[in-house]
């Protein structure tokens, strides 16, 4: 069993950074590979980045690549988003995820545990 628990979001101007953070509970947290998705209002939950068991693979969607950077932290349990160059369309509810799988490509029914989500809002 795993529990998964946001922090970090909240409001930035376009153009602005937002550092998001999972805990991670359970001793198996090493065996996940982790992930974040958004859902923005309206629209489906999506993949944003996810990194792999071992920390040495990391994947990104198109759309953050270049702006986002995910990493892991073993001794704390803790999985991190870096959002960089914020836009508006970034604008939705994050969501931490933990898949027992190898796939970076990350696909909502892959994941095993979902965190609740912390909301980060972009204005322009």
């Amino acid at each position: 069993q795993v529990q998964l628990v946001e922090s970090g979001g909240g409001l930035v101007q376009a153009g602005g950074s937002l550092r998001l953070s999972c805990a991670a509970s359970g001793r198996t947290f090493s065996s996940y590979t982790m992930g974040w998705f958004r859902q923005a209002p309206g629209k489906e939950r999506e993949f944003v980045a996810s990194i792999s068991w071992s920390g040495g693979n990391t994947y990104y969607a198109n759309s953050v690549k270049g702006r986002f950077t995910i990493s892991r932290d073993y001794a704390k349990n803790t999985v991190l988003l870096q959002m960089n160059s914020l836009k508006a369309e970034d604008t939705a509810v994050y969501y931490c995820a933990a898949a027992l799988t190898a796939t970076m490509i990350l696909a909502n029914y892959d994941i095993n545990y979902w965190g609740k989500g912390t909301l980060v809002t972009v204005s322009s």
